[in-house]
């Protein structure tokens, strides 16, 4: 089975703290639990990414749409609302503890990522 996982990245190495904010994503393509492509996808699509804090409307459509090819998504925080739409859109979320890129994709490969939802948060009104 062909899978894409996406894990939120400001260096390709460590795993970004907010998703929202994250400068990339690394991208990797598995094929029966074996790694067969990785690419790094610059974050220009999220709101934070382009310094826009207003939250009206669907501000999450544009992000899902550019990681709709992937089937997880991975990051070490993220905002409740993304959490929500993100799961929503078909896509499995993983919050975890991790911090390691190829840790965290070595574990979720294995069925041992811990997810940890209860790390999402309420964004406050003056970051988003």
């Amino acid at each position: 089975m062909n899978t894409k996982i996406a894990i939120a990245s400001d260096d390709g190495i460590s795993i970004s703290s907010h998703f929202g904010r994250t400068k990339g994503f690394v991208i990797f393509e598995i094929v029966d639990k074996e790694i067969k492509g990785r690419e790094y996808r610059l974050n220009t699509f999220t709101r934070h990414a382009k310094g826009i804090m207003d939250f009206k409307g669907d501000p999450h459509s544009v992000i899902i749409s550019a990681l709709s090819d992937c089937k997880v998504v991975i990051s070490h925080g993220m905002g409740r609302r993304i959490y929500e739409d993100l799961k929503r859109a078909g896509i499995e979320v993983y919050i975890t503890d991790e911090t390691d890129v190829e840790h965290a994709l070595e574990l979720y490969l294995k069925g041992e990522l811990v997810n940890r939802p209860e790390r999402s948060c309420e964004p406050d009104k003056k970051s988003g």
